[in-house]
């Protein structure tokens, strides 16, 4: 088998997470399903072998220690499952993504519901989507889980840190200013202006003033 950094275009000690990114990127470049009954769909295949290949050493542990022996190579089949599931996966997060800068918000949430593993993506979207529906205690225990799970993941942590300074300052200037009868009202504009901090993690912008 190839030397799995050099398919992948990686250099060797780099980071689990990296090596996810390097093989999202080229999976989404390869993948034969994009290619329909095009000639080069075949090279497409076979490249996209090579990729899977190359993940499954890299993310096992084995390496480039084990370039040349042939007891590491993987048939297709069990290559092809879990770095075919991870790019499936990938592609439905995208979607979500999607459907929440769209407000598509019942789109998102039937198709996280349909998942059965809860990655750290899993929860961060799930938590959007509840902190754009309002729903602010659900949301920060999601986006906290989130970085709970991948605690070096610098988007999870900003809109986690995001989340819970504006939260805390919110709640301090607007409880220093009114008196309880109103907190019903302060918990709904707290909701927007959280909900509006997301939204702009995702490159959209629910409240333009803010």
């Amino acid at each position: 088998m190839a030397n799995p950094y050099e398919v992948l275009g990686v250099k060797e000690g780099t980071s689990k997470e990296d090596i996810k990114k390097a093989y999202r990127e080229l999976a989404k470049k390869y993948h034969p399903d994009q290619y329909g009954d095009n000639p080069l769909k075949d090279l497409a295949e076979v490249k996209m072998r090579e990729l899977n290949e190359a993940y499954d050493t890299l993310m096992k542990g084995n390496g480039s220690s084990n370039n040349n022996s042939s007891s590491n190579n993987y048939s297709s089949s069990n290559n092809g499952s879990s770095s075919n599931n991870d790019y499936n996966n990938n592609n439905i997060y995208q979607s979500i993504r999607m459907d929440i800068n769209s407000g598509n918000l019942p789109s998102a949430e039937q198709k996280l519901g349909s998942m059965n593993t809860k990655t750290a993506e899993w929860n961060f979207l799930m938590g959007t989507v509840h902190l754009k529906k309002g729903w602010h205690d659900s949301a920060y225990t999601f986006i906290n889980r989130a970085c709970t799970q991948e605690p070096n993941n610098v988007e999870y942590r900003q809109s986690f840190n995001q989340l819970n300074n504006q939260s805390s300052n919110y709640r301090n200037n607007y409880y220093g200013r009114t008196n309880n009868n109103s907190g019903g009202m302060g918990n709904m504009c707290l909701n927007l202006w959280c909900a509006d901090t997301i939204c702009e993690c995702f490159g959209g912008d629910l409240i333009s003033c803010c």
